[in-house]
């Protein structure tokens, strides 16, 4: 494909796009899919990620970061995905549990695990799905009760992707000692958080459990996925946290979960912009090689019109994704701009990933041509981090001004 400049890249942007392409190349989509098929962490590119300082790139200099911005990273992400390796964990571990930290961890906190995040070192896991929540945080039944100075966590999470490869897990759960609080002062749900729908907002607390702690096991779910991590039950029984566990204050988890859930749509629409890239180009070269009748299959408008239309839609998921960073970065409002680019993202690299296989005929089907091994990482960005759905019910009421519908 031609470079374009409808999306706008700074000369810094560029060389950091060009550095990231450069070290990924090495090992290419060919390592990925093998790591992925046997669930295999891709240890050596992980390792130079963060030794290139790509992985910490937007984290504070003072824990090992490159004091950048999540405009940063998404580059790195993207690329990252464009080259071929679409890692879910450099959403997981780096854009969320780091934000989070860096945001509102203690001193004691950062030193212990962002300079490890940020070299990749060390890999944090994400718990807030329930069997029974799914994505509604409001009725989040894991719970930490007061335990001397520390607590005691119980619970159940799903679907928490790379748990046995995590060195501790960012747990979001309901918090006893906040609600006993609230009772003591005579507030009642009512008056001690605000009403969302027919639901009440129940005080949450985060908090960082390493995952070799004792009353910690997991299950792995069988899924289609090709990708290196395994999707896992988590199961929490009684497990004890000290007080340095605890991020920010007691009860206030939820103002501090959502600093890192624009991050994690912002770089999920950044692995389905690289997946575009990536099947666009392929879907390009194959197209301009392939001579049927004595001409490239990309001169019939029956081949070309589609991919057109999936590169139109792929620039404009590009740009929404790239406005969301900007606004988060300039300290705005970037939940509209990150739920539309989570989606946007999402649809276009479907369609991308979809065409370009067509327009590899049989071909497309052929795990050679590394594109059909991408389908349900593709699909399942659709879903998570946060489903169509739910975008669209965000859209409706905070965009539209429509009604609640739940």
């Amino acid at each position: 494909m031609n470079k374009s400049s409808i999306v706008p890249e700074s000369g810094e942007h560029a060389e950091l796009r060009a550095s990231v392409a450069a070290l990924v190349g090495r090992y290419g989509h060919g390592y990925f899919v093998e790591r992925a098929r046997k669930h295999s962490e891709p240890t050596g590119l992980w390792k130079e990620l963060g030794a290139a300082g790509f992985l910490g790139v937007h984290l504070p200099e003072d824990y090992g970061g490159g004091g950048g911005t999540l405009a940063d990273l998404s580059v790195v992400i993207e690329q990252t995905s464009a080259s071929g390796c679409p890692l879910l964990m450099t959403v997981i571990s780096p854009a969320i549990c780091g934000t989070i930290l860096a945001r509102h961890g203690s001193e004691a906190m950062k030193k212990r695990w962002l300079t490890g995040i940020a070299d990749g070192s060390i890999k944090m896991a994400f718990a807030i799905t329930e069997p029974d929540a799914g994505s509604n945080s409001h009725e989040i039944t894991t719970t930490a009760h007061p335990d001397g100075d520390g607590w005691r966590i119980s619970g159940t999470k799903y679907w928490t992707s790379g748990v046995d490869v995590a060195d501790a897990i960012l747990v979001v759960a309901r918090s006893g000692s906040a609600a006993q609080d609230a009772q003591r002062s005579g507030a009642g749900p009512a008056q001690d958080a605000q009403r969302s729908g027919a639901g009440t907002r129940r005080p949450l607390s985060l908090f960082v459990v390493p995952t070799d702690s004792p009353g910690l096991t997991y299950q792995t779910i069988e899924a289609a996925l090709v990708q290196p991590e395994h999707q896992f039950t988590v199961f929490f029984d009684d497990v004890a946290v000290g007080p340095e566990a605890l991020i920010g204050d007691d009860g206030n988890g939820l103002r501090q979960v959502f600093s890192g859930l624009n991050p994690e749509r912002i770089t999920a629409a950044s692995i389905s912009n690289g997946i575009s890239l990536y099947a666009l180009e392929k879907a390009t070269a194959y197209a301009n090689e392939r001579a049927v009748w004595g001409v490239p299959i990309g001169s019939h408008q029956g081949v070309a019109h589609p991919l057109a239309e999936c590169y139109i839609a792929v620039a404009q998921a590009r740009l929404m994704a790239a406005r969301a960073a900007e606004l988060f970065d300039a300290g705005e409002d970037a939940a509209e701009a990150s739920n539309i680019a989570k989606f946007a993202a999402a649809e276009a690299s479907l369609r991308a990933l979809d065409q370009s296989m067509q327009v590899h005929g049989g071909n497309g089907m052929a795990l050679e041509y590394g594109l059909a091994d991408l389908w349900f990482l593709a699909r399942m960005l659709k879903t998570a981090p946060v489903s169509r759905e739910m975008v669209l019910n965000f859209v409706a009421q905070r965009s539209l001004g429509l009604p609640a519908s739940y």
